[in-house]
């Protein structure tokens, strides 16, 4: 029987579960708030690109440090932020978070530069560390019966799923008639609601035998996660060199020192006791690998769209509507379609369906394949559904509800670092591919070699001829780049989608997520979306 933080029993019966008062379900609609604004910011950004490098003129590396530090702190952080929860208390953590995260917005409304945006973004990261985890683990403590989990997971997902759909097009409004930083106005009133009503509707939960945190832990957990996204970043976009390779190497080193320090701990900030399980780690493992390729292919898909395509931020951001529609249709039927079939195999199935839209993108070409790219990403995205709907739920319910918020912050972790990762590996490659293959016409300034939107603004001041020259250049280089981006998501998908399948083994009215191996000392399990009782 699973026990409250305060070591009460949640339920008297495993087949009566508490069941979630109107209470609980206006605490949900509170808790999508972040949720929807984390994902319209994400998008946002990615449309805002050509607007902030035509008027803060950011190189090719801070460029992709506005995009990627604040993930990279969400990611550093979100463990540390989770256990922290567990700690002082969620709730409490939420609403800290709300407030910083609206102030570091401000800041960046008002960045005067490449390197206070850089900053504004990476405040923005270290609130937004606080939200996500804090708001997965609500609501595994508010809703205790497996089905009406389900439901609130599919709605979070699904609040995701309309942010993608809504950013394009809101942000794409703002910058037709706005500046570049009126996009991140939009934090401001969300989190101001979300101030207002969190303490009237958001119950407070918390370990009271968690301990004292590890601040040791958490420099190490720093001291892993940073070297090795930067080290990771620079090879794909300079190639191999000491100062990467040695920024891995560290990474790597000090992350086993952290693993070490974790099994001596009594309380860690990294519950390792999670891991013994196949199917929590294949599920992190595959939502790492699958948001690396969506984090990389969204930021070439949004900038392809206008850069290549020639459309208007909005326009962009309509045709963007298409994929977020599939998302979300995906993400709230596959907790039905897991109550009949293996989740396994749903999962697997949406993976193969994301591989085909891949494939679209690896073939498209820079004349004409606006199409055929826009129905490309709707099948990579539609395809993804599944794995964010389920793939979640078989995270988070593999741990007992006191751990709830360390399995929602791994989880969570997995999610904002292999978008980071995604960005700054497959971002970094697109570019230096852009940068082999473009012919820069003599007269050009260098830039133009650098990025595309580089290239649409030299061309500005070259003759017709040589403006033409470079833009075709530039835009069949960035196509190639596109198209290897796709055969690597591609691929990605297809091994992704045979793990899943293989490895598992929970049934569709199954309950538990032990895997087959009967590993021992595996965490109580909590039942997924779709396990009947």
């Amino acid at each position: 029987m699973s026990t409250s933080p305060k070591g009460t029993p949640l339920t008297t019966d495993v087949d009566t579960p508490a069941q979630a008062t109107p209470r609980e379900w206006l605490g949900l609609a509170v808790l999508a708030l972040p949720t929807l604004l984390l994902s319209i910011d994400v998008s946002v950004l990615h449309l805002a690109v050509p607007h902030i490098s035509a008027a803060l003129d950011p190189s090719a590396s801070q460029m992709l440090w506005i995009i990627d530090i604040y993930g990279f702190l969400i990611a550093g952080f979100l463990v540390t932020m989770g256990t922290l929860g567990d700690r002082i208390g969620r709730r409490k953590l939420l609403l800290i978070g709300a407030a910083a995260f609206g102030l570091a917005s401000l800041a960046a409304v008002y960045a005067d530069g490449p390197v206070s945006l850089i900053v504004a973004r990476a405040a923005m990261g270290l609130a937004g560390a606080t939200l996500m985890p804090s708001t997965l683990a609500l609501i595994i403590n508010m809703f205790q019966d497996a089905r009406q989990r389900g439901v609130a997971i599919a709605v979070w997902v699904t609040m995701f799923s309309v942010g993608i759909a809504l950013g394009p097009v809101v942000g794409g409004a703002m910058l037709e008639y706005f500046w570049w930083g009126s996009v991140f106005l939009l934090g401001v009133p969300i989190m101001a609601l979300l101030l207002v009503a969190g303490p009237m509707l958001l119950p407070e939960y918390r370990d009271e035998e968690a301990g004292s945190l590890d601040l040791t832990s958490v420099a190490l957990s720093l001291a892993a996660i940073l070297p090795v996204i930067y080290g990771l970043k620079e090879i794909a976009n300079e190639g191999f060199g000491a100062v990467p390779v040695a920024a891995l190497v560290v990474g790597l080193v000090v992350g086993v020192l952290f693993v070490r320090r974790q099994r001596t701990l009594e309380n860690p900030l990294m519950d390792l006791a999670l891991f013994r399980t196949a199917t929590f780690r294949t599920a992190l493992v595959t939502l790492l690998l699958s948001m690396l390729v969506a984090g990389g292919t969204y930021l070439m898909v949004t900038q392809f769209l206008q850069l290549v395509g020639g459309l208007s931020p909005m326009k962009a951001g309509l045709y963007l509507l298409p994929a977020a529609f599939a998302l979300i249709v995906t993400a709230v039927v596959s907790p039905m379609a897991a109550s009949r079939f293996r989740p396994a195999y749903v999962v697997a199935a949406g993976l193969l369906v994301s591989a085909g839209g891949h494939l679209m993108l690896s073939m498209a070409d820079s004349t004409s394949g606006i199409a055929q790219v826009v129905t490309g990403f709707a099948f990579v995205y539609a395809g993804g559904g599944p794995l964010i709907a389920l793939g979640t739920d078989i995270v988070v319910g593999a741990a007992p509800p006191e751990r709830a918020g360390g399995a929602a912050a791994l989880s969570e972790t997995s999610t904002e670092l292999g978008m980071a990762l995604g960005v700054a590996i497959l971002g970094s490659l697109g570019a230096a591919l852009y940068h082999a293959g473009v012919k820069v016409p003599e007269g050009a300034p260098d830039y133009a070699g650098d990025t595309l939107a580089g290239a649409v603004e030299a061309a500005q001041g070259l003759s017709a001829e040589a403006a033409s020259g470079l833009l075709a250049s530039a835009r069949e280089a960035f196509t190639d780049g596109l198209n290897v981006i796709g055969g690597i998501g591609a691929a990605v998908a297809v091994a992704s989608a045979v793990l899943v399948a293989i490895v598992v083994k929970l049934p569709a009215t199954g309950g538990q997520t032990e895997d087959a191996e009967g590993a021992e000392g595996a965490v109580e399990a909590a039942p997924v979306v779709g396990a009947e009782k």
